[in-house]
């Protein structure tokens, strides 16, 4: 099994930062990519940033120049710094990722159980 264990949210003011963290474990083979997505009640869950085993990035526009992901391979770790931010931040982050199972052949995507951040004005 592969379990996505998340920390570091939390209740931060307008303008203050989080550092979430996810670590992935059990039976994985290599990671193709990690990354952060975001889910309101009632709303569609959407990308925040992805990062790849090679360090390629991608970013939402509506958190590109505040948040700034990161990743340790020998770890199968990824990380989410968030500075600035916004009540709009405000949602329930998941972690991502693409990875093969020790017995598996083919990429797969799993999901941690998510970590509520709250921003307050």
């Amino acid at each position: 099994q592969v379990q996505l264990v998340e920390s570091g949210g939390g209740l931060v003011q307008a303008g203050g930062s989080l550092r979430l963290s996810c670590a992935a474990s059990g039976s994985i083979y290599n990671i193709n990519a990690m990354g952060w997505y975001r889910q309101g009640p009632g709303k569609q869950r959407e990308l925040v940033a992805t990062i790849t085993s090679g360090g390629s990035t991608n970013y939402a526009d509506s958190v590109k120049g505040r948040f700034i992901i990161s990743r340790d391979n020998a770890k199968n770790t990824v990380y989410l710094q968030m500075n600035s931010l916004k009540p709009e931040d405000t949602n329930v982050y998941y972690c991502n990722a693409i990875l093969r199972t020790t017995f598996g052949s083919v990429w797969s995507d799993y999901w941690g159980q998510g970590t509520q951040v709250t921003v307050s004005s």
